[in-house]
C-alpha cells in the first residue's frame, strides 16, 4: 500500500541519533588508553587474568548441587572485590535465591548448566506478625526448611491494598521461623496472611557491574504458584546498574523470565525468555537506556512488556513469536524508546501495541517503531500495531505488516481519535481487511 504521513513532518528522529547528537554537543575529554585500577572507578585495564571460583558437583573449588553452594562462591568473589564464579556442567537445585553481588561475573557452561526452583509450598499463618518483628507462625508448616527463600502476601489491615515482601528463613522452632530481617508491615490473619517459598532463581538488589551468562535457569512452572514480575523471575533486578546477560535461557517462570526494575544500563543479548506465564523480558519501574538485542522471545503472555517509565531504551533484531496476547507493548510514561527491526509472530491478540493505561499524562509518546516484521497478529480482529488513547509524536516507519490466514476483519495499523502527531511512513501491509483504521478522520 502507499506510504501515509500524517502528523509533525520534522520527527525527532530515531532515539539513537537524538543520543548521538546530544553527545556530540558535549565536550570531550582524550579517550582513556591507559587506564589504571583506581578505587572507585568502574574503568579498569583489560587484566589477564580474573579471581576465578568453580562450582560443581565434584572437581570444584565449591562442591555442591544447589543453591548454596553458587552462593557461597558469589559471596567469596565478591569479599574479595569482585571476579568470576564458574559454574560447571550440572543441575542445581534451588530453594532459595543465588543473590548477586556488585563486581561478580557468573558464567555457566552452556545449556548444560541448569538452575531449576523446586516446587513452591504454601501456609497460612495463625499468629498476627507485626512489622517491627522478625518471625512467623505457620499453619502447616511441612515443606518449609530454615534457608527457604518464601514471600510472605497479605491485605494492608490499613489501606486495604495487597502487601509481598520476600524473605529468607534463618531459624525454626516448630511451626515458628525466624526471618533474616524485620517486617516493614504487618501481616495480619485478619488480612489472609501467607507464606509461600517463592523467589527468583538469581535476584539482585542494589548490584551494579554484574554479568550472568551462559547458564539455563527453570522456573518449574507448573510445580509452582504465580508472582508477578514486580517482585520475582528468572531473574529479577531492582535499583541496580550496569548489569548483562548473555546467552541465558530464562524459561518456564510461573511469572516473569527476566525482569528489572528501577535498573538502569542493563543490556540483554543473545538470551532466550520460553514460555513463561506472564512477561518475557520487563523492563520497568522507571528504567533507563534497558539494550535488548538479539533475543528470543516464544511461548510467554507478552514477549516484551515496557512497563513504567521506560525511557531510552532500545528493542533491536528480537525474535518474538507465539505471545498469548500482545508480542511488544509499550505503556504507561514509556518515552523516547528505539523498537527497531524485530520480528514479532503470531500474536493472541496485537503484534505490538502503544498503550494508553491512566490517562493522558502517562502516554507512551515520542516512541519509533522502525522496520519491523509484524506477521499473523490476533484472531479474526487481530491487529499488526494498536495506537491507543492521546498517544503523540509517535512514528511508524518501514515496517512489514503481512498476514497469511486471510483478511477477515483484521486491521494493520490502528490509531485511536485522540492521537496526536503519529507519522506513518514506508509501511508495507498486505493480506489485511483495513490496512490503516484511523479513527482521527
Amino acid at each position: 500500500m502507499p506510504a501515509t504521513k500524517t502528523g509533525r513532518r520534522a520527527f525527532l528522529g530515531s532515539v539513537s541519533a537524538g543520543l548521538l547528537a546530544a553527545a556530540a554537543e558535549q565536550p570531550q575529554a582524550l579517550p582513556v588508553t591507559r587506564p589504571r585500577a583506581t578505587s572507585g572507578d568502574s574503568v579498569e585495564p583489560a587484566w589477564d587474568e580474573l579471581l576465578t571460583i568453580t562450582v560443581g558437583h565434584s572437581k570444584a573449588d565449591i562442591a555442591g548441587t544447589d543453591h548454596r553452594a553458587i552462593q557461597a562462591a558469589v559471596d567469596y568473589a565478591a569479599g574479595h572485590g569482585g571476579g568470576v564464579v564458574r559454574i560447571l556442567p550440572g543441575t542445581y537445585r534451588c530453594r532459595n535465591a543465588v543473590y548477586l553481588r556488585s563486581g561478580v561475573h557468573i558464567k555457566g557452561s552452556g545449556p548444560d548448566t541448569i538452575l531449576i526452583k523446586e516446587p513452591s509450598v504454601k501456609s497460612s499463618l495463625v499468629a498476627n506478625a507485626d512489622w517491627y518483628e522478625r518471625e512467623i507462625t505457620l499453619a502447616d508448616p511441612a515443606g518449609f526448611r530454615v534457608g527457604d527463600g518464601i514471600v510472605l502476601r497479605g491485605r494492608n489491615p490499613h489501606n486495604k491494598g495487597y502487601d509481598v515482601r520476600k524473605f529468607t528463613l534463618v531459624a525454626r522452632s516448630g511451626s515458628r521461623f525466624k526471618l533474616d530481617r524485620m517486617m516493614t508491615d504487618n501481616f495480619w490473619l485478619a488480612g489472609d496472611a501467607t507464606a509461600t517459598t517463592l523467589f527468583s532463581l538469581f535476584d539482585g538488589f542494589q548490584v551494579s557491574d554484574v554479568v550472568i551468562e551462559d547458564i539455563c535457569l527453570d522456573g518449574n512452572r507448573a510445580n509452582n504458584e504465580f508472582l508477578n514480575g514486580n517482585y520475582v523471575g528468572c531473574i529479577f533486578l531492582r535499583e541496580s546498574n550496569r548489569v548483562a546477560m548473555r546467552r541465558v535461557v530464562a524459561r518456564n517462570y510461573n511469572g516473569d523470565g527476566i525482569s528489572w526494575q528501577v535498573a538502569h544500563d542493563v543490556r540483554v543479548e543473545d538470551c532466550q525468555c520460553l514460555d513463561n506465564a506472564n512477561f518475557g523480558l520487563h523492563p520497568g519501574s522507571g528504567a533507563q537506556r534497558a539494550v535488548m538485542v538479539g533475543n528470543r522471545l516464544d511461548g510467554n503472555n507478552i514477549g516484551l512488556f515496557f512497563c513504567w517509565g521506560v525511557k531510552w531504551s532500545l528493542a533491536e533484531n528480537n525474535s518474538v513469536s507465539g505471545s498469548r496476547s500482545h508480542g511488544i507493548s509499550l505503556g504507561h510514561a514509556d518515552t523516547d524508546n528505539l523498537v527497531r527491526a524485530n520480528r514479532v509472530a503470531r500474536s493472541g491478540e496485537i503484534g505490538i501495541r502503544l498503550r494508553q493505561e491512566h490517562g493522558i499524562a502517562f502516554c507512551p509518546n515520542r516512541n519509533r517503531i522502525e522496520a519491523n516484521e509484524v506477521l499473523d497478529s490476533g484472531g479474526e480482529a487481530g491487529m499488526g500495531i494498536d495506537i491507543e488513547g492521546r498517544t503523540e509524536t509517535v512514528s511508524v516507519v518501514r515496517n512489514t505488516i503481512t498476514e497469511r490466514r486471510g483478511p477477515a476483519k483484521r486491521i494493520g495499523v490502528r490509531i485511536s481519535a485522540e492521537a496526536r502527531e503519529i507519522t506513518l511512513e514506508g509501511n508495507r501491509i498486505e493480506g489485511v481487511s483495513i490496512p490503516v483504521l484511523d479513527r482521527r478522520v
